[in-house]
């Protein structure tokens, strides 16, 4: 069934507002009176939706629907400023992969160099990218899109998290496995996660001493040494089957 997320409080009837939504729905979908589809509202849960009036663009809401996808944590993944289209990448991948915050900022060697009006439309175009893949991988949430243009403004954001780790290219090199595992498997559910890449060059001493100071664990992701764009999949994907496993195999914790 398909899926759309509607901004606002889920009020029966909804009138759909946004444009490009309504042109989706009726136009390449083709809905007519009595289609049903999936709404999900700011709340975040996914809401079963009829439609009422095609040319007023009106649905009912039908009912709830007890689908809940997303990952027991919330994964921030922050990348240090890559080339090319690499974030587009980065963004569509991890949303599909249940990241709940999508951040960027400019590393020291960083190739990418991004002004504030360019990151504003880099912004607009990563907020489409990600709202379509929440969609196409049926989310219940659209990841947040943040790019920094000063890497000290990235800096002061990092006391909320309850975890940082930081994917770093030595540590795998000395074939470090064990310092993923150790820095998520005691989170809490809901527990605030950060992971921090670096752009093709890495993460230069300073900045690796900068997220030390702030508590940043060093993790190496397996014996390869991985791209800019697939080392953020790598992780979310470990963190998936991670808690996976923690939240759907009985455990001491439930004994």
């Amino acid at each position: 069934m398909q899926q759309y997320f509607v901004k606002g409080s889920a009020i029966s009837p909804v009138t759909i507002e946004d444009k490009e939504t309504s042109k989706h729905m009726f136009q390449v979908m083709r809905l007519k009176e009595d289609d049903e589809v999936t709404l999900v509202f700011d709340d975040g849960i996914k809401r079963l939706a009829r439609v009422l009036d095609v040319e007023n663009r009106q649905f009912e809401l039908v009912q709830e629907l007890a689908e809940n996808v997303e990952l027991p944590i919330q994964v921030t993944i922050a990348s240090g400023f890559p080339k090319g289209d690499k974030l587009e990448f980065i963004t569509q991948k991890v949303t599909e992969l249940g990241a709940s915050q999508i951040w960027a900022f400019p590393a020291d060697w960083s190739v990418a160099k991004w002004d504030g009006k360019k990151l504003g439309k880099k912004v607009e175009k990563l907020e489409k990218i990600a709202l379509g893949a929440a969609e196409q991988s049926k989310r219940n949430l659209v990841p947040s899109i943040q790019l920094f243009e000063k890497k000290a403004d990235f800096l002061a954001q990092l006391d909320q998290f309850d975890s940082i780790v930081v994917a770093y290219e030595e540590s795998a090199k000395e074939g470090e496995s064990a310092a993923l595992l150790q820095a998520v498997s005691d989170l809490e559910k809901g527990a605030k996660l950060l992971f921090i890449f670096g752009p093709e060059g890495g993460l230069s001493p300073l900045e690796i001493e900068s997220f030390e100071a702030k508590g940043a664990v060093l993790a190496g992701l397996g014996p390869r040494i991985l791209r800019a764009e697939t080392a953020p999949l790598y992780a979310l994907s470990a963190i998936s089957v991670l808690f996976c496993l923690l939240y759907t195999s009985p455990s001491p914790r439930d004994s």
